[in-house]
């Protein structure tokens, strides 16, 4: 279970999130045979996922990321929910490249960025909200910190990371500085030099965890927690329905070209296999994908 921590300092002008997602993380490693650079580009855009889905004001709303950048590791798609679950996917999750000078992963390299950053909020509105932003590094903390700038209009210091040992990892998650209205230039000058001292943020919670964190920088903090963890809520109830909007045809067609259909879920890999014998549940009738 990862741990989100909310403050307010620097005289309250100043929202502070602290997260700690290195279960969350763990748990995309293991459903997804992640590389440790898929961990650590996934794994990053989890840790923000997560600390965006603590915006949204009921369980039912939900937020979907699509981050392309054109880079080795594809497009990565990561969604939250009100209840502050996550899931996440990367379309080629074995994908690797040689570590940069100076001895990190090259995250930028394995998002790119010749393409987007485009987040979908579902709020129980009529349409949903569509933001959208030019990806800047690919390193992730940069580009939503450019999202939140040009979408949403609210200037943001992300400091994300994730460190990868012997194929798990050690330490994931992030320190999030978000400036309120009418805050002082002084105040968003202090938040601008504190965001410098977690360029390390995972390497620190490797080695003294969040609360070692909240210690050091954050001590006469009140903080709000958070629990957060990677769910997928897929079912074959929600199978079915994806498979009965195809229509009775084309399940057909799909049956007699291929004696089956295959349904892979992306954020879990679970498999669901119909044959035709599951055409009388889905359409009431036994003779799809049969010769007539």
């Amino acid at each position: 279970m990862g741990k989100i921590y909310k403050s307010l300092i620097y005289d309250g002008q100043i929202s502070l999130s602290v997260l700690d997602t290195t279960d969350v993380v763990n748990e995309a490693i293991r459903l997804h045979k992640l590389s440790p650079l898929c961990a650590a580009g996934l794994g990053r855009c989890l840790t923000v996922a997560a600390f965006m889905a603590t915006s949204l004001k009921n369980e039912n709303e939900k937020l979907s990321i699509t981050v392309s950048g054109n880079g080795v590791g594809g497009k990565i798609v990561v969604a939250a929910d009100g209840r502050l679950n996550v899931k996440g996917s990367i379309v080629n999750p074995q994908a690797d490249l040689p570590l940069k000078p100076n001895g990190k992963l090259d995250v930028g390299g394995l998002v790119g960025k010749d393409g987007f950053i485009t987040v979908v909020k579902n709020l129980g509105l009529k349409e949903p909200y569509v933001g959208k932003c030019r990806l800047v590094s690919g390193e992730i903390g940069e580009d939503f910190a450019a999202y939140y700038a040009y979408s949403e209009q609210q200037p943001t210091a992300i400091a994300v990371g994730v460190l990868v040992k012997n194929e798990k990892c050690a330490g994931a998650g992030g320190v999030i500085l978000q400036p309120l209205p009418d805050c002082s230039e002084e105040n968003i000058e202090k938040a601008e030099k504190l965001i410098s001292e977690f360029s390390d943020v995972s390497k620190k919670i490797d080695e003294i965890g969040v609360d070692g964190i909240i210690k050091k920088y954050f001590s006469d903090c009140d903080f709000t927690e958070y629990e957060t963890r990677y769910h997928c809520d897929c079912s074959k109830d929600y199978v079915d329905k994806v498979l009965i909007s195809l229509g009775e045809k084309e399940f057909s067609d799909i049956m007699d070209k291929d004696g089956k259909i295959e349904v892979l879920c992306e954020f879990c890999d679970k498999k669901y296999v119909y044959n035709a014998k599951d055409a009388e549940r889905l359409f009431g009738k036994a003779n799809v994908g049969k010769d007539s």
